[in-house]
């Protein structure tokens, strides 16, 4: 494919990412959550953005950031604990509670392949068993500081709805680590399916 071709793939996904965020800005739940959600994927989209003539990500890398960037906004706008569709998979299965938020840290795993590429771009690292410990620290190490910041403005709002439609609970006092270790297992198999396939891409953008 070539670089014409990745660019107008480039644009498609950017336009849909941006009209979904506009979508979710509108009448969602929650303000205050929604900004507490959404900004740091605007922030990532912006960075992004901003370095794509200096740092031009593989085609599936920008995938993934906007196919998480659209799930963060579905996210904001209805509040993770009531996405609709998860809300009629819970009634339908007879679940405990609404699993939009399991299933998104899940995916978060995928970032796994963007750091993945970051770090062979720009570090001495290659293709092995360092690669893939340091990719996987990373990503756990991202996820527990989300879930740190999620503790901490339970406490500094002092328990208030924003808050607890922030972090999600529904209830579970084990949420933090069921949503670490959903990110584990999504890492660990988004670098099982897709490492080599992602090699190849790196290896056709170097020519």
């Amino acid at each position: 494919m070539d670089k014409d071709k990745h660019w107008k793939i480039h644009v498609f996904l950017l336009l849909t990412v941006i009209i979904i965020f506009v979508w979710s800005v509108i009448k969602p739940a929650s303000y205050l959550d929604w900004l507490a959600e959404v900004s740091p994927a605007v922030v990532a989209i912006i960075i992004v953005v901003a370095i794509y003539n200096k740092f031009r990500f593989t085609t599936f890398s920008y995938f993934i950031i906007a196919l998480l960037s659209i799930l963060t906004f579905i996210g904001g706008h209805y509040t993770y604990s009531e996405v609709p569709l998860f809300n009629w998979i819970k009634e339908e299965f007879h679940l405990q509670r609404n699993d939009y938020d399991r299933f998104g840290h899940f995916l978060k795993g995928l970032m796994a392949i963007v750091i993945r590429e970051i770090l062979i771009r720009k570090t001495p690292l290659t293709t092995g068993a360092w690669l893939t410990g340091i990719t996987i620290s990373i990503l756990l190490a991202i996820a527990a500081l989300y879930e740190i910041i999620e503790w901490l403005s339970t406490k500094i709002s002092k328990g208030s709805n924003t808050a607890k439609d922030f972090v999600g609970m529904q209830g579970d006092p084990w949420d933090a680590q069921w949503d670490m270790f959903s990110a584990f297992i999504g890492t660990v198999l988004a670098l099982l399916l897709f490492t080599k396939f992602h090699d190849k891409l790196l290896k056709r953008q170097e020519k």
